[in-house]
């Protein structure tokens, strides 16, 4: 018998106790289940993920929905940077993927969808709603809870809305959120397969809702009672607070159906819809080490934006143009107005 690479003595294996041959036995046989699904969740992911990237951009470079206002290599470059950091943050201090967990569980006695008698079928398309809806509460709750709000606002304070804004998260969120849906497939034992299912919609829509292009009407009217479209989320990104705190689904836009943060068109400002953070036009919102230190600064609680403190000189512009426009009224008024 050959193990780890060296030959091992038959009569030696034969004298182990049973109890250790049949743990040693598990231990194998765990591993090599795993090993297959993380090689396969690995590689399916970055795939998908490439792919979905170069199709929404190729979309959105040929059909634009709004001009940017930043070059798009620039956007690229440095959103494909966040993404890595928060990948390797994640990989470095999780040690494990959705998949690969919902495997190591498989065998939980306290699971609930690890019964064996509801039908695979059944019991992934549950996990793949279970997990959509745990992430519908998640992204509300980083919009409702103030310390949250600090790590999300990160990608809701870029200015423009294309394929990288979906790249756009602080390492902080993606620990935060996969660390809730590491607890909640522990607790569920979900199939592997259902994760993975999910997993693969979550990136496939992530990329497709960020797209700075829409659908022809048709589509997008049949799709949006589905799924999670650009037109759709677009309203979830735009300055005004109300609407940041509508279309909350990642996937499925049915959770906003349900608890009544449906939004189905913006109330855009003389006929001008913008998206980002108001209070950050004059920012480098797209620098790096802004993206990064984001969470850490000061912000106003009334209005979630970043507290700013005026120059002099500005103040003093300032001042100049409130007494020039007093002036004016006086005139206009005959000289009378107060």
């Amino acid at each position: 018998m050959r193990s780890s690479g060296r030959w091992v003595k038959v009569d030696s294996w034969l004298s182990t106790p049973l109890r250790d041959r049949n743990a040693l036995g598990e231990a194998i046989l765990g591993r090599m289940v795993v090993m297959p699904w993380a090689r396969i969740e690995g590689s399916a992911y970055w795939i998908c993920l490439v792919v979905m990237f170069l199709v929404v951009a190729i979309w959105e470079s040929f059909q634009p929905k709004r001009e940017l206002s930043s070059p798009a290599g620039r956007r690229w470059k440095n959103h494909g940077v966040m993404l890595v950091i928060a990948a390797a943050v994640s990989t470095v201090l999780l040690r494990v993927s959705p998949v690969v967990l919902a495997v190591a569980v498989a065998g939980s006695r306290f699971g609930v969808l690890n019964k064996p008698w509801p039908p695979l079928i059944v019991r992934c398309g549950i996990t793949v709603a279970l997990l959509d809806l745990l992430q519908y509460w998640i992204h509300w709750s980083f919009h409702h809870v103030p310390w949250l709000w600090r790590i999300h606002q990160v990608h809701h304070s870029d200015p423009d809305y294309d394929v990288s804004t979906a790249a756009r998260f602080h390492p902080l969120e993606v620990l935060c959120s996969q660390g809730i849906r590491f607890g909640a497939i522990t607790l569920l034992a979900p199939p592997a397969a259902g994760v993975f299912i999910a997993e693969l919609l979550s990136v496939i829509l992530n990329f497709s809702a960020h797209a700075n292009a829409s659908l022809p009407e048709r589509i997008e009217k049949t799709l949006r009672s589905v799924f999670v479209t650009p037109d759709w989320h677009r309203i979830h990104h735009s300055q005004e607070i109300g609407e940041q705190n509508r279309n909350f689904g990642q996937t499925f836009p049915w959770w906003d159906h349900f608890f009544g943060t449906y939004a189905n068109t913006a109330s855009a400002h003389n006929g001008v819809f913008r998206t980002g953070l108001a209070g950050l036009e004059e920012c480098d919102a797209l620098g790096i080490g802004f993206m990064l230190a984001e969470p850490f600064r000061a912000y106003n609680k009334r209005v979630r934006t970043r507290v700013r403190t005026p120059s002099p000189e500005k103040l003093r512009l300032l001042l100049a143009r409130t007494q020039h426009k007093r002036s004016a009224d006086e005139q206009a008024n005959g000289g009378h107005a107060r």
